[in-house]
């Protein structure tokens, strides 16, 4: 067996990233390819070389307006009290905005400005000015003027200004092509049929567009399995046939990681493992003059990787600075903890709230590839800072225009799948907005409202005492601020159980005995302290329960979580359980409220919240879920 040559490789360096991109940006050393393309299609693509003009633009003495020409001096006499009159041909000539000066003439007034007695004869009251509404020859581009530099950027305003400058070729730098190389036994392509331990290989498009947006030619190589020479054999082709490698997966210490011991063996490797989080086994090296990037396996990881370490090789190629996000300075809505040694990445929600804004981390495992669709921004720990606390104010790298970001509701407090629905609606009605959500349950979602990091919250409180939901812990948390609570929805909450309920659990008095594997919510979420309610009322104990400390963050996590599991068990909403084609056993009829400032609920924004939940489509949508009913003609509730 080839493959027992390489051992494990346990250990991954700790090299400060910084350090391990100046060392393969100076390894990177490709010659500059310089091909020409037609103007036309030179849209985005990077000039080689300046580019001067070919003609002066425009080229001749040309009309700026619709008028006559004339001879100014000639016209000095003019004025209101000695109406001066003008013969075509010799004094005046017709001219529309464009056509050219005939000689002798060196002036244009504005047909507004003449008065036309027949066809030959002419009257004016004011006089002109020599040049005047004349373009000059060279007013826009001189003949030989630099129009470019090189390492310029093409966009179409810009070639615009070549072809009329009779630019009908270009130089650019040929675009640098990127073989991708994903591998693993694990990976199929996204038609084939999934089975318990295959994922789809989706990474290779994703790296293809990166890989595009930056100026590159991506070429992307087929799955290639975890054998070590299938794998060697694809990193020698590709060394071959491009100008720089990326390798997918294979780069961590595992035992079929074989990548880098295959690197060192045909190459030389500079890097194994950066000081960064998510990211940290990367692979830097060279193999026959190429640089080849091994990246993790996690997409996020994976993405971080390319940007960090394929990004800035292209744009040095390709002799453009590497691009900065903007920055915006944020509160932390939630205590970001982070292990010294290492930077860390943090994908962040953010939210324009009360003129600050404010941001909450999304989910930071490596392998969630929606916190990195749904980020508004990156919050980079350095190496050196241990975390930051609630409230902290920090810098954040966006991932999403500022505009869009100031308009968007911020969504707190417990998950519902309306809520998305709700977002897609405002949507629709307004393209400049939409709701960002934080799923951190209805306590959590109530302290946001407090301190003014919330437009809005979602939760669904029941009082152990009256038996009432939300209105107590409103009085109680939020009291001495001007808040409405709105009712919003009715929804049935009940056990989520695997198809056909092996365990035939129907009561939490089942769920104990029966020692079934019980998926929980987090402290503060509606959901945990009905069923704190419900182990009070039986007479049992956390401790009775399997799974009792095991937290997920939604209802559709919880479900998920059920679906893999025959002894799995779980308390939530109807359309979590029907989306994952599980058993629902009805438990309770809860109200889901939002909680917001009677400031927002009455601004332009939150009226329009309002109205998008009393229409028909919004409610039209929810029914077709199923588990939910839109609370009809609601007001707020009192209070008092």
């Amino acid at each position: 067996m080839e493959h027992i040559r390489y051992k494990r490789k346990i250990y991954l360096e700790d090299k400060p990233r910084s350090e391990a991109k100046r060392e393969i940006l100076e390894a990177f050393q490709l010659p500059l390819e310089i091909e020409r393309i037609p103007t036309s299609a030179a849209l985005g693509r990077v000039t080689a070389e300046p580019i001067f003009a070919q003609n002066s633009t425009p080229h001749y003495h040309a009309s700026a307006m619709d008028g006559i020409a004339v001879i100014a001096e000639s016209t000095y006499n003019a004025h209101e009290q000695n109406p001066l009159q003008l013969k075509q041909g010799k004094e005046f000539s017709y001219v529309d905005t464009g056509n050219a000066i005939p000689a002798p003439f060196n002036a244009v007034i504005m047909i507004e400005n003449v008065d036309i007695l027949d066809a030959d004869t002419i009257e004016i009251i004011e006089p002109a000015t020599p040049w005047q509404h004349i373009r000059p020859i060279g007013e826009d581009v001189v003949q030989e003027e630099m129009l470019f530099p090189q390492g310029h950027i093409l966009r179409p305003a810009d070639l615009g200004v070549l072809l009329s400058s009779q630019q009908l070729e270009l130089p650019v730098v040929k675009k640098p092509v990127v073989t991708i190389i994903p591998t693993g036994n694990e990976l199929v392509d996204a038609d084939s049929s999934l089975t318990a331990g295959k994922i789809i290989e989706f990474n290779g498009t994703v790296f293809a567009g990166f890989v595009k947006e930056w100026g590159a030619e991506p070429k992307l190589h087929s799955i290639v399995k975890d054998e070590p020479e299938r794998i060697k054999a694809a990193l020698l082709e590709a060394a071959e046939t491009s100008d720089i490698i990326v390798i997918n997966a294979g780069s961590s210490a595992g035992s079929k990681d074989y990548t880098v011991h295959i690197i060192a063996e045909i190459g030389t490797v500079f890097t194994h493992g950066v000081a960064a989080r998510p990211g940290k086994p990367v692979i830097l090296g060279k193999i026959n003059g190429k640089i080849v990037v091994g990246v993790p396996g996690y997409p996020v990881s994976a993405y971080l990787a390319l940007e960090w370490f394929v990004r800035p090789l292209l744009c040095k190629y390709l002799q453009i600075p590497e691009p900065k996000r903007q920055t915006v300075t944020v509160k932390l809505g939630r205590r970001i903890v982070s292990g010294m040694g290492a930077e860390d990445f943090v994908r962040m929600n953010i939210g324009y709230v009360n003129g600050q804004f404010v941001a909450n981390p999304l989910t930071r495992a490596a392998g969630v590839t929606m916190s990195y669709v749904r980020a508004d921004g990156l919050l980079v720990v350095p190496a050196n800072v241990i975390g930051y606390e609630q409230g902290d104010h920090v810098e954040v790298e966006l991932l999403r225009p500022l505009e869009e970001i100031k308009n968007a509701i911020m969504f707190c407090g417990s998950h519902d799948l309306t809520i998305d629905l709700l977002s897609s609606q405002l949507k629709r009605v307004r393209t400049d907005m939409k709701i960002v959500s934080a799923h951190v349950g209805s306590m959590a979602g109530i302290m946001a409202i407090r301190k003014g990091e919330a437009h809005v919250a979602g939760i669904h409180l029941l009082d152990p005492n009256t038996k009432q939901y939300n209105i107590s812990y409103v009085k109680k948390l939020l009291a001495g601020q001007d808040i409405v609570l709105y009712p919003f929805l009715k929804r049935m909450q009940g056990w989520i159980l695997p198809k056909g309920n092996p365990l035939a659990i129907e009561t939490i008095d089942d769920v104990a005995k029966k020692q079934a594997n019980y998926v929980n919510r987090q402290k503060g979420a509606g959901t945990r302290i009905l069923l704190d309610l419900l182990l009070t009322e039986a007479g049992l104990a956390p401790e009775e329960i399997v799974g009792y400390e095991r937290e997920m963050f939604s209802h559709l996590a919880v479900a998920a979580e059920v679906k893999g599991d025959a002894k799995g068990a779980g308390l939530g909403i109807y359309p979590a359980a029907k989306a994952m084609d599980l058993d629902f056993i009805p438990v309770a009829d809860e109200e889901y409220d939002l909680v917001m400032t009677k400031s927002f609920f009455e601004s332009e924004s939150g009226q329009l919240l309002i109205g998008i939940i009393q229409s028909d489509i919004f409610k039209q949508q929810v029914e077709k879920i199923g588990g939910y009913v839109v609370v009809e003609n609601a007001k707020p509730k009192s209070l008092s």
